[in-house]
C-alpha cells in the first residue's frame, strides 16, 4: 500500500491538465483500478486480515480522492488565472451603439388579442395555410356560384392537367380553422383562429396576404347577446376605453343570423378616435353559426348552437396605433419599423396592459 500511495501522490501531484487526472483516477479507483481491485481481493483474506487490510485501504482511497480533487481545483484555478490574463476588457471604454430589434406590429397586435381573449376563456386553434376548397368553401356552406370562389378573388394551387383530386387554395379566411377544431374537439367550443390569409386584392387597405383572428363558441344556450357582450368587453380592453358597438343586419353564408358590427368612434382632423363620439366605424362581421356548419364539424346543430365572429389583425392595428397604409406593414422598411415597432420586453398582458 506504501508503493500504490507514493505512485499515484506523485503522479496526481505531476499532472499537467484535467485529462491526464482523470486518466490517473480510473487507473488507481476507477472499477478496473488497482485500489479497487485490492479491495476485492479482502473477500479471500481471513477475519483477521481484512481487519488489519479493510481500514488501510479505505484510508488510502479517500486519500488518492482527496488528493485527486485537490489537484482539480487547483488546475481550474490556474486555468481561470490564464483567461483572465488573456480575456480582459476595459471597462472605461465607451460602449458601442447597437440597433436593437423591435417587434413588428402585427405581431404585438396578434398577441394583445390573445391575451384579451385567453382572459374570456378563449383557447388558440391554428391550421394549414393550404386548404382543400372543401374546407375553405364548401364547410362554410359557400355556394360553387359565390363570387369568392372565382380565381379572381382566390388564389388556387397549380394542379397537373387530368390531376381529378378536390384543388386546394391559399385559405381566405382562417374559418376552416374552426371546422377543424369542431371535428377534433367537438362541442362544447371556445376558441381563436388568428393566422395569415390570402386573396387577390391590392391596394391602400387591401394586400393580398394579411392578418386575421376568428372567434367562435359553441354551446346549448348561446345567443347574440353573448356575441355583444364579448365584442364589447375585447375593445374596451383593447383601446383602453369604453366602446360601445352598434349590429347591422347583413349575410354570410357561414351565419344565420348574420350582423356587420360597428364601434363607437369619432373624427379629428382626418383622425379616428375610437370610443367617443356619434359616428360609427364598421369593423368586423358576426352572427350566430349556420346549421349546415355545425353539421361539417360534426356537431349537431339540434343540440348545439354558437356565434362566430372575424377581424382583421392589420385592420386594428391601424386604427389603435395610427397606421395610415395598409401595404408599408410588408414592406420590410426599417425606419418603419423602428418608428412603428414595439420593445421585445413589452408584452401584453391584462393585468400590466395591452
Amino acid at each position: 500500500m506504501d508503493d500504490l500511495k507514493a505512485k499515484y501522490l506523485g503522479a496526481i501531484a505531476g499532472a499537467g491538465d484535467e485529462a491526464t487526472l482523470e486518466q490517473l483516477r480510473l487507473q488507481a479507483v476507477g472499477k478496473k483500478g488497482e485500489i479497487s481491485l485490492k479491495m476485492r481481493e479482502l473477500g479471500k483474506m481471513t477475519q483477521e486480515e481484512r481487519q488489519q487490510a479493510g481500514p488501510a485501504l479505505n484510508a488510502l482511497k479517500d486519500e488518492i480522492n482527496s488528493a485527486l480533487a485537490a489537484k482539480k481545483a487547483a488546475l481550474s484555478d490556474a486555468a481561470l488565472d490564464e483567461r483572465l490574463r488573456t480575456e480582459w476588457l476595459d471597462v472605461t471604454l465607451p460602449s458601442r451603439a447597437t440597433r436593437q430589434g423591435t417587434i413588428h406590429p402585427v405581431s404585438q397586435v396578434w398577441e394583445e388579442c390573445t391575451a384579451i381573449f385567453a382572459d374570456m376563456g378563449f383557447a388558440v386553434a391554428e391550421g394549414p395555410q393550404v386548404e382543400t376548397d372543401w374546407y375553405n368553401f364548401d364547410a362554410l356552406n359557400i355556394p360553387g356560384h359565390h363570387p369568392a370562389r372565382a380565381e379572381m378573388d382566390t388564389f388556387y394551387m397549380h394542379r397537373a392537367e387530368g390531376d381529378d383530386r378536390p384543388p386546394h387554395v391559399l385559405r381566405t379566411h382562417t374559418s376552416p380553422v374552426q371546422i377543424r377544431s369542431m371535428q377534433e374537439q367537438g362541442a362544447p367550443i371556445r376558441i381563436i383562429a388568428p393566422g395569415r390569409v390570402y386573396r387577390a386584392d391590392y391596394d391602400q387597405t387591401h394586400t393580398p396576404m394579411f392578418h386575421q383572428i376568428e372567434g367562435l363558441a359553441i354551446d346549448r344556450d348561446i345567443s347574440m347577446a353573448n356575441l355583444k357582450w364579448v365584442l364589447e368587453e375585447f375593445f374596451s380592453a383593447y383601446f383602453g376605453t369604453k366602446v360601445k358597438t352598434r349590429f347591422r343586419a347583413s349575410h354570410f353564408p357561414f351565419t344565420e343570423p348574420s350582423a356587420e358590427v360597428d364601434i363607437q368612434c369619432s373624427w379629428k382632423d382626418g383622425t379616428v378616435v375610437v370610443g367617443e363620439g356619434d359616428d360609427w366605424l364598421e369593423v368586423l362581421g358576426s352572427g350566430m353559426v349556420h346549421p349546415h356548419v355545425l353539421k361539417s364539424g360534426g356537431v349537431d346543430p339540434n343540440e348545439w348552437q354558437g356565434f362566430a365572429f372575424g377581424m382583421g389583425i392589420d385592420r386594428i392595428a391601424m386604427l389603435k396605433y395610427g397606421i395610415p397604409d395598409l401595404r408599408a406593414f410588408f414592406d420590410s422598411d426599417l425606419r418603419w419599423l423602428r418608428h412603428y415597432g414595439f420593445s421585445a420586453l413589452q408584452v401584453p398582458t391584462i393585468r400590466g396592459g395591452v
